[in-house]
């Protein structure tokens, strides 16, 4: 019997979602619809559902790292993103985990800054935060922040377009070689436009916005499809461009579930029966 082929692998450095709309769920939901096995570092357990984040469990730095230094060393990581990393020990951590792997070298490396649920409980204090900025930026092959996490890292408040690319600007200048910024909390746009940076040139993404509170997730649909589409080898403007679509879909098929918010959705991904 022949082999399958080997899938590229991508690596979720992210904390569990009881729900299951949001981190690392979602991050693997989205790596196996895009066609790339999903290896995983636990970094925190939530207690979670869609009205919101209830009690929390921190995983031991040493065991977070020691799962990067497992699947790196074993299976090979193509590409990898952070997720809620809950402290600064945990991100000090991770970033030496990280620099053994080859991760934010020759791996391609995207940092989702979550600093908050998306009902505003905070994720780190401002030791965890400082922390993000010295050791994580500066090694990210791409930074995905919402705007409630732009305003957090530069203290920018984005009301337009032209504050979304100041926002690119100091982001950038912190040291991630590309910036996605991302546009779904500014609600007075018609559009869904996120911004793309690399230091140089500006690219808008647009995408249609859509009349759904369904968007639980969304954030992390995008950085881990962008994820995917880097261990596929793409280039990161067109990693960037297949993120959009992806979420720009999920969104568009989200669905109820729960009391609340309910999640974006993969199931558009799968063929029918």
């Amino acid at each position: 019997m022949d082999e399958t082929p080997r899938p590229p692998a991508a690596l979720t450095i992210a904390g569990s979602d009881s729900g299951g709309a949001a981190g690392l769920q979602a991050d693997l939901r989205t790596f196996l619809t895009c066609g790339v096995h999903g290896l995983v570092a636990v970094t925190a357990v939530t207690v979670q559902n869609t009205l919101g984040v209830h009690d929390r469990t921190d995983i031991p730095a040493p065991i977070v790292a020691g799962q990067i230094e497992a699947v790196a060393t074993d299976m090979g990581v193509q590409a990898a993103k952070t997720g809620m990393l809950a402290s600064a020990g945990i991100i000090r951590a991770v970033a030496q985990a990280c620099d053994a792997a080859g991760i934010g070298g020759e791996v391609p490396f995207v940092v989702d800054p979550v600093a908050a649920s998306m009902h505003g409980h905070p994720l780190f204090d401002g030791a965890g935060l400082d922390a993000l900025r010295e050791e994580l930026l500066p090694r990210a092959t791409v930074l995905t922040p919402n705007l409630d996490e732009v305003r957090l890292l530069t203290g920018i408040k984005v009301t337009g377009r032209d504050e979304m690319r100041a926002a690119a600007v100091a982001l950038h200048a912190l040291g991630p070689r590309y910036v996605l910024v991302k546009s779904g909390h500014l609600r007075t746009d018609p559009e869904c436009v996120d911004l793309l940076y690399d230091g140089t040139t500006f690219v808008e993404l647009p995408g249609p916005r859509y009349a759904t509170r369904h968007t639980h997730g969304a954030g992390d649909a995008m950085a881990s499809a962008l994820t995917a589409g880097l261990a596929r080898g793409m280039p990161v403007p067109e990693a960037a461009r297949f993120g959009k679509a992806y979420v720009t879909n999920a969104v568009r098929h989200s669905y109820p579930m729960g009391a609340e918010v309910g999640p974006v959705s993969a199931f558009w991904r799968l063929a029918p029966e």
